[in-house]
């Protein structure tokens, strides 16, 4: 079902027109005129525009060049009774997609929307592959114990509404995973997924990446590009780390949430869209809220509907399925025979607290697969150096017993980037925060007196 705009100031034709469309299941919304066709381009998103080329105050070409600066994406269809070679080729090189000549059946309309449907379709899902992050094929929920069946009571739940979802959870525990299963099983399903690390990018290329620029907003912006919220449209859009958008940005999202609308970078026109943002997280977003690093208001509009994925080490009992997941998936990419995994390496992982969760056991079955020289087996001896973490690990934890959670937290942090050299990146990322959140802190202790020194 798509929504069509009918723009014809003949009431007859109007009509007729409106219920041939809604027969065939589409939601249509009619204007007599181009200014109320213009009004209604502006209120919200169409996936086609039908309009008459000859009407009183605007015509149907003047309407066209209007809905190409609004709804750029959009595809028009013009009505004529007047129809020249002259007409078609202004109307085509002004981005109308087709045009049918008055009197028409409703057969001939049908299937001109049915073809220009589904041409525009394929435009949107290659632009859609082409600026996702990732292009990833959906993975599986795996997990057949108590609390993944939580997560899919709620995934359920929360795909029947068009609610924002904040997904909380420690890095590795699956995030992206829930928040795909949740596209998958909405109606926005026929619809793009994209997804956006709001920790990846800096303030500005972060606004260009959402929102769009104009050509010339900025050096370097040659032409005019759509951000994800417009390629999303009608779609889910994914912001990832959404504990590091910066200060500035987090009031422009917050507008977005709450009016579906904003402004691409450089430009004055507002742009209206259909969105359902899912955000994650492997923050205390509380926390950060209390300590003036996070935004109240965007703290409630974001948390509307909180998942909280648990650890791996409180689900111990996926811990073999998942196993047999990974080594299906290692043995079909690589064209190998499946490889089993004995008991007790069952037994030694569930006995280890993964603090990288499913993305680290994910890591170990590969490794495995390529390094164990049993056939058709992995084994416990071949896993359990991999997780022998007690010697250091375990000394570090008793020199950590009794002291503050501030203090603990400094002093791994700074430990880590001491192993990495001062390395920003490499810190944030073994420590699974943002490099925001990481250079934050490092300001506060070095404002407090701490000598840290930093590099990339």
């Amino acid at each position: 079902m798509a929504r069509i705009l009918v723009v014809d100031d003949q009431d007859m034709m109007r009509d007729s027109l409106a219920a041939t469309l809604v027969r065939e299941g589409h939601e249509v919304i009619a204007a007599t005129d181009g200014a109320a066709a213009v009004s209604r381009l502006n209120g919200g998103r169409f996936d086609l525009m039908i309009t008459d080329l000859k009407m009183p105050k605007m015509t149907g070409i003047e309407l066209l060049a209007e809905a190409k600066k609004l709804r750029p994406e959009m595809p028009v269809v013009l009505m004529t009774a007047f129809a020249t070679v002259s007409t078609a080729v202004e109307a085509m090189k002004l981005g109308a997609y087709d045009y049918i000549q008055k009197p028409f059946d409703g057969d001939e309309i049908k299937h001109l929307v049915d073809r220009t449907l589904e041409h525009n379709r394929l435009i949107r899902e290659n632009q859609a592959l082409r600026s996702m992050t990732e292009v990833s094929t959906p993975r599986p929920l795996i997990g057949s114990g108590p609390a993944m069946a939580e997560v899919r009571k709620k995934i359920d739940l929360v795909a029947r509404s068009n609610a924002t979802v904040l997904i909380r959870g420690e890095s590795g525990t699956g995030k992206e995973v829930v928040a795909r299963a949740i596209h998958n099983a909405s109606d926005r399903k026929e619809r793009p997924m994209l997804a956006v690390n709001c920790a990846a990018l800096s303030e500005n290329l972060l606004e260009s990446e959402l929102f769009g620029h104009e050509k010339g907003a900025f050096t370097g912006a040659d032409r005019m590009r759509r951000g994800r919220f417009e390629l999303a449209d009608g779609g889910t859009l994914m912001l990832d780390e959404i504990s590091e958008i910066a200060p500035g940005l987090q009031a422009k999202l917050l507008r977005v949430l709450q009016e579906n609308s904003f402004e691409r970078v450089g430009s004055s026109l507002t742009q209206t869209v259909d969105v359902r943002v899912i955000a994650t997280t492997n923050r205390d977003l509380e926390a950060a809220v209390e300590e003036g690093e996070f935004r109240r208001d965007l703290f409630y509009r974001l948390n509307v509907v909180p998942i909280d994925l648990p650890p791996l080490r409180q689900r111990v009992e996926d811990i073999a399925e998942l196993c047999r997941h990974f080594l299906h998936g290692v043995a079909k990419r690589e064209q190998n025979a499946f490889r089993h995994i004995e008991p007790e390496a069952i037994r030694v992982m569930q006995k280890y607290p993964w603090p990288g969760n499913v993305r680290e056991l994910q890591n170990i079955m590969e490794r495995a697969s390529v390094l164990e020289t049993a056939p058709g087996v992995i084994q416990a001896e071949t896993i359990e150096p991999w997780l022998k973490i007690r010697g250091s690990t375990t000394a570090a934890a008793e020199s950590l017993a009794g002291k503050p959670l501030a203090d603990i937290e400094k002093q791994v942090i700074l430990s880590t980037l001491e192993q990495f050299k001062g390395h920003r990146i490499k810190t944030a990322t073994a420590l699974g925060i943002g490099v925001r959140t990481l250079g934050m802190k490092i300001k506060k202790w070095r404002e407090e007196g701490e000598p840290i020194e930093v590099g990339a």
